[in-house]
This record gives C-alpha cells, structure tokens and sequence, in this order.
C-alpha cells in the first residue's frame, strides 16, 4: 500500500475530526480577555493593541463576511480559530508519521502493513492526544490569535521536514524560501513563531552535516542568533531606520510626513535587488537562498502597514495610535507595556538611582506655517541602577508593585529589611516561574488539572494532579479531593468540571516515546527536544513573569506541549516493542495502537470536554449587553481592564448595540494617546468634554501632580474642581511649585473639591429624582480626594468630571462596578447603583437600608428592579449544562451582591414582592451549578431573611454550611505545611456559616439558626 496516499488520507481525516471536535465546542459568540478587541478590530479593520496582529485581523475579517447577520460575526471567526487549530492537527499528524517513519523504516524505506499500521497509529495518537489538550483546546474554540500561530508553527515545523526529505532534490530550497515567508506572515499574528527557528536550524545542520557535538553547539548558538536577527535585526531594526529617515526629512529637510519613510522603503527594495542581482551573478548559492529567505520575511511582515493606514482613519478601536512611522516603531515594540529584565537588573528592593533618557516622544503636528513636523512631547527614560544593584539574571526584580514585593518576600521568606541573594532569584526563578508558570501548565495537559480556581501555590487551587492518591497526596501533599462529600451539592472543588484527571498516562506515554526516539534517532529527538525547550522553559526565561498574573498563561507555552505531542505518538513504537513480546505480528501492533488510544486521546476527550465545551455559553455577549442597557442615552461609562471594556467594544462595534454609550477604558487613560481619541466622536457617541486640551496632556505633560500645601489656601476649605483643573493646567510660573533642580512644575493645591449641582426642581425635571426623594438628598457636592499623588489617568477623569458638570450634568456619567477603590477619586457617596453600574450623580442620597459593607453610595431601586427582572441576561447561567470558569464566575458574584443590596433598598421601601422577583431572577438566573454557593450567596441569603423568605434563606444558608464542612474534610486530608497555607480559608468559612447563624437567629429562625450552631461547633472541633 501506498505510503504516501495512506498518510494523506489519514491525516485528513484526522484533521477533520479535530476540526468537528472544535466547531461542535467553539463558543457561538464573544468570549472574554482579548477576543472582543480583536473581533471589533477585525470587523472593521481596526487597530489592536501593540505589538497588533494586522495579518490574523484580515484573516478574520474574511471569515467575518460570510456571516448572514451581525450576531453571527463572532461566531463565523471563532470557526477560523476551529479550523486552523484543525489544519494544526493534520501538520502535527504529518510530522508525527515523518519521525515514526524515520524510526520505523529509514529515510527511504517504504513501509510494510504492519510497519505502516504502527507509523499511522503514532500519528494518530498523538494528534488526537494534542486535539484534546487542555491549553490547545481553549485556544481553538475562540477568537484569540493562538490557534493560528499554532497553525503557523505547525506548518514551518512540518515544512522544513519536507525539504530534509527532499534536501537533495533540484529546487529543493524553494522549502526554505516558503518557511521564511511563513515566518515573516505569521509575525502578522504573533511572535510566538519565531521560537522554531533554532529548531529548525538543527534540521538544517544535521542534513547537511557531518554531526558532531561541537556542531550540535554551533548550530544551536547560531539558530538563536538566527532568532535574534529576524526579531531585533528585521522585525524592529527596519521600522526603527524608517522612522529615523523619516524625521530626518520631516523636522531637518521640512519634507512632508512619511517622506523619509518612503524613501527607506524605496532604498530597501533597490538594495534588497541590487544584492540579488549581484549574488546570483557571483553564483554564491547559499547566499542567495539566504538572501532570498531575507526577502520574503520582509515581504510577511509587510502587513504591518495595515495599522498605519487603518490609524490615520481615525477608526474607534485605535491602540497606540501607530499613524506614523515614529508611532509604529513603539507600537511594535510594545513600549505601553514595558520591558522585563533579562540578564542583568535590579532585586525588588532596589531603587533606581535616577532615570536617564533613552530616546524622545514625538507626535505628529503642524508649525506655525502650516508644515508637518514631529513635534516633541516628551523623552523616553529607563531606570538607571548603581552598578552594586545589578546582577545577573534577575528574576525577583519588580520594584513597582507593592504586591509582587510583598509576594517575593512571603514566597522566599524573607524579613522586612532582608537583602535577596542569588540563590533566591534562583529559588524563585526554579519554583514560581518554572514550576508553577510552566511545569504546572505542562502537566495540566498531560498529568491532569486539579480545577479551575486560580492559586498561587497553595494546595487546593490550580495545581496540576494525576488522580493517583500516593502521587497526589503523599508525594506533593494535595490533599484528598474526594474527602469532600459534595454529593448532589456544589462545592466549587470535588465537582469542579475542570478537575481533569488522566493519571500521568499521557505524560507516560510522552516520556516513552522520547526515550525511544533518542534511542532510534537521536538527531531527530534533538531537533524536537530544541523546539520543546524554546517553547517552554526558553519562553518562561525571556518572559521573566512576575507573580499575581491577572489570568493564567498557559497560552504562552502551547509550542511545548505541541513538541511533546510528537513524543506521545513515537510511545505507541515502544509500546509495541514491548508487546511483541508477547503478541508477535500485526495483533501486537494494532492491541498497541487501541490501548494507546484508549489510555490517551480517549481518556483525555472524556475528562476535557465538559470544560471546554462552551458550545452554549453567551456570558461575555450578556454582560456587555447588560452593562450598556443600565446606562442613559448618551452616557459615558468608565470601565477598567479587559474583562469589563473588550466585550463592550464587541457589541458596539459588531453588532450595533447602544453606540451612543461611550466607553472609556481607565486601564488606558493614563496615555496621551487615548485621551486625545476622547476628543473625536465615535459611532453615535459624541466627544468627551474636558476641561484641558492636547497641549496640557500630550508626552510627558502632566503624568502625575502632586499635592502641595499652599499658605493661602484654608485646611477645610472647598474648592471648585473645574477652577483647580484650570489651575493645574495653567503656565503662570506664580501657579507652580519649585523642584530640588531649579525646574518648576504644575501641583494640586488642594484635595478638598467642590462641584456645581442642580436644584431640586431641575433634578426632578431631568428625572434624577422623585418628588418623593427629594428630601432624601443633599446637593452640596463636596468631597476629598484620597491620594497625595494624582497620576494622569486621575487627572484625566477629574478634568472630564468637572467639565461635565459645569456644562450642567447633560452627559450621564457611570462607572462600572468593578474597579479598583480608588478610580472612583473619591467620589464613592455621589454614586447612584443602577443594576450592575453606578452613575454618578449631583446629588448624595440617603439610602432607606444600610450598605452592605464595602458597598458604595445609594440605589436606584425602580430601574434595578426593572433591569434585573425584565431586560438582564444571564448568558445561559440559568441552565446546568454549561460551564463557567472562574474568571466567568467573578462576573456572577456582582449580580449576586448588587441584587442583595436592590432588595433589601426594596423591603426597606415596603416592596418586598419586588424585592423577592430580583432575588429570584438572580437565583434562577445563576444556578449553582454555573457558580457554586460560596460567600458571595450570604448576601443573598441576608436578603432572603429581610423579605421574609425563610424557607429559601434556609435553603441557601445549609448549603452554604455543607460547602464549609466539604472543607473541613478536604482540611483534614493535608499536612501541617497545608493545613498552615489553607487555615484562614477555613477560618472565613467558619465566620460566614457564624454570620448566617445570627442572620437566622435576627429574623426568627430558630431552627436554621439552631443547626448552624451544631455544625459551627462540629466543624471547629474537626478543624482543630
């Protein structure tokens, strides 16, 4: 039988079925983090955020136009993600069978049936085992640029295995030239490419070579310099020469914008042929292939003119605004996020000893001529360091975040005062960044996960598990998840659907099968081992984490896992070595074959698919949705972090929903860049008043302002804020305080603000209030600003606030429940609840119930009720066959608590019947089985008390208490060192099942308040 026609078909098929696999589990909508952003952006061509994915965005947009329907855009480039993660499949199948073949036969060889049988069934093993991956898995079934740079790094990974097979043939090169084209595309999509090339330099070596190990070294040493050169060399050297020609001729020869540029292009293409031309007529073949693969990296990556074009339209979505070539350069060097240290920097506890300047900030703008100039706005600084302060490798170096330098301290144990050594960067270097930032993530897809809860090394959330006891309990000290006894219950933990566990078999399996290619073909096994290293431990050194990351990363080392796929198919070739021992011929082969598929792909299909199903789930569609139709018309809504704004971009800019609602993103606010985009109008949303303009915010201006104490200005006096914004912008010398240098610069004379309301009959004539309410308010808007130093995204939201309020509170203003405390600058008391979002209002309102603790500000109970009952969505929460995981969860907790705070606002106003429908909405809304009851159910609970719904309250209140006694029993199964890290989990559970207890004592359930005392007191005797 034909090799060739054999493998062909059977990878095929197996791609088609991972393909299936994907469209049946991919998410019909939106999904959460990046995915609204790049389907906004794909939709319209848009600009993403740096370093931009310009070519995955065109990709998408193709797909996008083939919907019928708006609704359906999403859905059609989550199909892409399917198919390319199938198309991924079918490459890793290909290069399975081309390693087993070498193993099995030789380079020429042509199989036998039973030889054939085994080469076909490492491939699909493996493939499959790869299809059903934990971290591959959630990247095929959503809109996120992964799955095609998997579907990149398969493709170059397989193709240079077809020119080592054809290596001696005429044309044969023609492989290398489409490989470098490869690569420069799928910069276009994500860098994460680029770490196959020392790879595939090892292949290169080892066909054309005599190998030695000397050689083995060089060759490596060379494929990282090779990486070095397309990333730093092409990839920013090209952009950063254009942008210097360009304000070269621009500021220095009065050219016009892109002048410079152009001709840096002009002069590229001309040398680029020139060169060709010259090397084929000195017939330096290598040289020329070299040259050739130059050429066409560079014509890939061509696509990142799309960003520059698309900027200058001034479209919505317009990240870094890269406009111009000087832009473009920081955009693709991802300047707005900075640089981790990689071989030398500072511990933690160190602090720079001054900044110096590492280039300017330009940005585009006219003379008094009317010429095109870049303008100066500002220098880019680096933090310089004592030479003493410097060392090699650092790992525990983020000076910057109180928490990462209170973590580094716990984790490494190290007092206050406590300098760190090397042996503790190694320390953190080995164990967090290594063990738990990529070993852990490893395992999850090849061990097994123990759920979905996010830890940080403590044994009961997000470890990696095998579901053998003496491994997972007795060797790593896990604890025992089945001592839980969560029957018909959910805990959260024992029921987890992410709690995959696949016994190490494929992790087995993989380990087999490296040994035995390292034993058949060691060359081969070092070209894998190679891209496994870069794509793992490599990728975790250069990326330099540090900890508190806001989601996991696991994304980040999907090439490992993909190498390590290779391994699992080669195990099925040992495997039925050791059968053949006892099963001679082909029954031997194909018992290896199913038990192999059984032990791996099955088993891991059976434990994957309930938590990578989302063939159902609409959350992130429902919480925009339900997040813009809380605002007024023409509202401007402060949202912060991915979660809370991409999902609004996503029904805005694809499916049309409240265009009118402007959406600021307080995560980006402190850019010059986003501000300035604050001042166009967007789809139906009109500018943003404010009281600056560009000149006082653009660059450097205005990044922070201190407060200072001026003699003149009274302790306890107010002032207007919209005067003291004048005053922070003004270029009187008088309005600006002396610095340690000579320079003079912009303050904060006051924290103590005052804003302009409205009367009460022009508050009820904008329907801010009932007549009714009226003696319930205050309209004397005065307030404290709670911070000494103010930085620009502050800044930004007062000049934005007083401007708004001086033009007479037109433009409703809201802020989304979930941002930090102090972004809401102090005005929490003039904030008004209206379903999941608070407005913020000229008024300060006395609530008929007191605030939930740590709750802000008063309730507009009618129109929560409303919302709440007849217009909120819940994303398919209310069924029980769909799975949330816990960053999914976090959004249900606010509709938990806010419709707490609704009903008691409501039994407080004598309504209670309304109040129970909120509650009961919320209840059926999000069942427990799409988001266990813990803590965030008291408030539920509470409120089921106050309306007097006993029987429901006691309902919650036993289950919640069961939940603390799964606990306890789970407590119980670890060691000291455990029981030590999980203690004050235990102790706040105990303090909720108390809270309940006195909840039920207050409104008279004696014997719900009776039980709970019995088990309190069980519980703490167990947990002694």
């Amino acid at each position: 039988m034909n090799f060739r026609k054999v493998n062909n078909l059977t990878g095929l098929v197996v791609g088609l079925i991972a393909t299936t696999v994907y469209l049946i589990t991919m998410e019909p909508t939106v999904s959460f983090w990046d995915c609204g952003e790049f389907i906004s952006c794909a939709q319209n061509i848009e600009v993403g955020h740096s370093p931009g994915a310009p070519l995955f965005m065109m990709i998408q947009r193709m797909f996008g136009m083939l919907s019928s329907k708006p609704e359906n855009v999403a859905m059609m480039m989550n199909a892409w993600s399917a198919i390319a993660s199938g198309l991924t499949i079918l490459f890793l199948f290909w290069t399975i069978t081309h390693f087993a073949r070498r193993i099995a036969v030789g380079k020429e060889g042509e199989p036998t049936g039973n030889q054939l049988l085994l080469i076909m069934g490492s491939g699909v093993v493996g493939a499959l085992a790869y299809t059903f991956s934990d971290t591959f898995w959630f990247s095929a079934v959503e809109a996120e640029v992964y799955a095609t740079s998997s579907f990149f790094t398969a493709l170059v990974f397989w193709a240079i295995l077809k020119w080592e097979h054809v290596a001696d043939e005429p044309n044969a090169d023609r492989w290398l030239v489409f490989i470098a084209y490869m690569m420069g595309l799928s910069v276009g999509i994500h860098l994460l490419n680029l770490l196959t090339i020392p790879a595939l330099t090892m292949v290169y070596y080892y066909r054309k070579n005599k190998p030695t190990i000397n050689g083995s070294i060089i060759a490596f040493l060379i494929g990282c310099a090779l990486l070095g050169f397309v990333q730093f060399g092409i990839l920013q050297g090209l952009p950063i020469l254009a942008s210097k020609l360009d304000l070269l001729f621009v500021n220095t020869f009065g050219l016009p914008f892109d002048s410079g540029a152009f001709t840096f292009v002009i002069l590229l293409v001309a040398a680029l042929i020139a060169g060709l031309l010259f090397i084929k007529k000195k017939g330096w073949y290598m040289i020329h292939t070299g040259m050739l693969c130059l050429v066409f990296i560079i014509i890939g990556f061509s696509s990142y003119m799309a960003p520059m074009i698309r900027s200058r339209a001034d479209v919505p979505i317009d990240m870094t605004n890269p406009d111009n070539a000087v832009s473009l350069v920081s955009y693709i060097q991802r300047e707005q996020f900075g640089h981790n240290p990689l071989l030398f920097g500072p511990d933690f506890n160190k602090l720079p000893k001054s900044y110096k300047e590492v280039g300017k900030k330009y940005v585009r703008s006219t003379d008094r001529d009317g010429n095109d100039i870049y303008e100066e706005v500002g220098t880019k600084k680096e933090a310089d360091f004592d030479a003493s302060d410097l060392r090699f490798f650092p790992r525990i170096w983020d000076y910057n975040d109180e928490g990462h330098k209170r973590f580094y301290r716990s984790y490494l144990g190290l007092d206050a005062n406590e300098d760190a050594t090397a042996a503790d960067n190694m320390k953190f270097f080995m164990g967090y960044q290594i063990n738990w930032m990529w070993w852990r993530y490893f395992m999850w897809n090849y061990a097994g996960r123990q759920n979905d809860f996010e830890g940080q090394g403590d044994p009961k959330n997000g470890n990696w598990i095998s579901g053998i006891g003496f491994i997972d309990d007795w060797m790593f000290g896990k604890g025992d998840m089945d001592a839980r006894s969560a029957d018909g219950y959910n805990d959260g933990y024992k029921n987890n659907p992410a709690r995959n566990e696949l016994y190490m078999l494929p992790f087995l399996l993989g380990v087999i099968g490296l040994v035995f290619q390292f034993d058949k073909n060691w060359k081969d096994a070092i070209t894998v081992l190679v891209l496994f290293f870069f794509t793992g431990i490599a990728t975790a050194i250069y990326l330099n984490m540090p900890p508190l990351q806001p989601r996991e990363r696991d994304y980040a080392f999907a090439g490992s896992t993909y190498a390590f796929a290779v391994w699992i198919g080669l195990g099925v070739l040992m495997v039925n070595q050791l059968f053949q021992k006892f099963v001679k011929g082909n029954a031997g082969g194909a018992l290896a074959i199913i038990l192999c598929l059984l032990a791996v792909p099955t088993l891991m299909a059976k434990e994957e698919w309930d938590d990578h199903d989302r063939s159902k789930k609409y959350l992130a569609k429902a919480t925009a949705s339900n997040a813009l139709n809380s605002c007024a018309p023409n509202g401007i809504l402060f949202t912060f972090g991915d979660n809370d704004t991409y999902p609004l971009w996503y029904m805005q800019e694809v499916e049309g929903l409240r265009r009118d609602v402007r959406v600021i993103n307080m995560s980006l606010l402190g850019i010059d860049w986003y501000i300035d985009q604050l001042n166009y109008r967007i789809n139906d949303a009109m500018p943003v008043p404010m009281v600056w303009k560009r000149e006082h915010y653009l660059g450097d201006r205005r990044n922070y302002m201190r407060y200072a104490k001026m003699p003149n200005i009274q302790e306890g006096s107010y002032y207007n804020l919209n005067e003291i914004c004048q005053f922070m912008i003004s270029d009187n010398p008088n309005n600006k305080i002396s610095l340690s240098d000579g320079s003079r610069e912009n303050f904060l004379p006051s924290k103590n603000f005052y804003l302009p309301s409205l009367s009460k009959e022009e508050l009820i004539t904008k329907g801010l209030v009932s007549p009714a309410d009226t003696n319930r308010i205050d309209t004397n808007i005065r307030w404290t600003l709670p911070k000494e130093i103010s930085y620009k995204d502050d800044l930004a939201t007062l000049n934005i606030i007083a401007a708004i309020a001086s033009e007479g509170w037109e433009r409703p203003v809201y802020f989304s429940g979930g941002l930090p405390g102090d972004n809401y600058v102090g005005l929490n008391d003039y904030m008004r609840l209206e379903g999941v979002v608070y407005r913020l209002l000229p008024f300060r309102m006395q609530s008929a119930e007191p605030p939930i603790a740590g709750e802000m500000g008063s309730i507009d109970a009618d129109k929560s009720y409303d919302l709440f009952v007849n217009q909120y969505q819940w994303g398919n929460a209310d069924r029980n066959d769909v799975y949330f995981d816990e960053k999914n969860r976090i959004m249900f907790a606010a509709y938990r608590i806010n419709s707490s705070r609704i009903a008691l606002e409501l039994a407080g106003m004598g309504q209670k019947e309304k109040a129970k429908e909120v509650l009961d909405a919320v209840k059926k809304g999000v069942t427990e089985s799409s988001y266990h009851y813990d803590a965030t159910m008291y408030y539920m609970t509470l409120a089921y008390y106050r309306i007097g719904d006993k029987e429901t309250a006691r309902e919650i209140a036993l289950r919640i208490a069961k939940n603390t006694n799964d606990e306890v029993l789970y407590y119980q199964t670890l060691d000291d060192s455990g029981k030590q890290t999980l203690g004050g989990d235990v102790q706040r559970g105990f303090n909720v099942v108390g809270a309940l207890m006195q909840a039920a004592t207050q409104y008279g359930d004696a014997e719900t308040a009776a039980e709970l005392k019995t088990q309190l007191e069980v519980l703490q005797a167990k947990a002694q």
